[in-house]
C-alpha cells in the first residue's frame, strides 16, 4: 500500500478545486456529480441551486461521498496514459440556505455564482467522516497497474 498521511491528503484536498459528490435518492438510486468546492477547518463546502436534485436529496439523507481527482503532469500523461489519482471519502452533510453565509467560513463565499448572487443558493457543508481510500496517491506511477501497491488509507481526522 501507499503511504499517505492525514495531513498530506488534507493539503491536497485543499489545493484542489473540483471532486465528484455521490449520494442516494429518497429511492435508493445512486447519483453523482462534479462540483466545484472549497475546504475550510476540514470541512468540505459547495454551492449549488436550492432547489436542485442535489440540494433535496442530500438533504433528505445527509449522506455523501466524495471524490477528488489528482491529476499527474500532462506531459507524462502522453508518454503514459494513466488514470488521475484519487482520494475518497464519506460524510455527513447539511444543506445550508443562501443566506447562511453569515455564519458559514469566508472562504465559502468563493462557492457561490460568479455573478456573487446568494437567492436560490444553497450551500452544501460536507463533514468527512472515517478514512480517505487512496488510489496513486503517493505511490510511484509504475505501481498504479497493481492496486494493491496503488492504494492507501489514512483516518480523515
Amino acid at each position: 500500500m501507499a503511504t499517505v498521511t492525514t495531513d498530506g491528503l488534507w493539503r491536497q484536498v485543499e489545493k484542489k478545486r473540483f471532486a465528484v459528490i455521490g449520494w442516494a435518492t429518497p429511492a435508493g438510486e445512486p447519483r453523482t456529480a462534479g462540483v466545484m468546492y472549497r475546504v475550510a477547518d476540514r470541512r468540505v463546502y459547495l454551492g449549488v441551486d436550492d432547489d436542485s436534485w442535489k440540494a433535496r436529496h442530500i438533504a433528505a439523507s445527509g449522506h455523501v461521498s466524495v471524490t477528488v481527482l489528482v491529476t499527474r503532469s500532462r506531459l507524462l500523461a502522453l508518454v503514459s496514459p494513466i488514470p488521475p489519482a484519487t482520494i475518497t471519502f464519506r460524510g455527513t452533510a447539511v444543506v445550508h440556505p443562501g443566506d447562511a453565509l453569515l455564519t458559514l467560513p469566508k472562504v465559502v463565499e468563493r462557492v457561490l455564482p460568479p455573478d456573487g448572487r446568494r437567492e436560490g443558493v444553497a450551500i452544501i457543508e460536507v463533514h468527512p467522516v472515517g478514512d480517505f481510500v487512496t488510489y496513486g496517491v503517493g505511490a510511484p506511477i509504475r505501481a498504479m497497474r497493481h492496486p494493491e501497491e496503488a492504494g492507501g488509507r489514512a483516518p480523515v481526522a
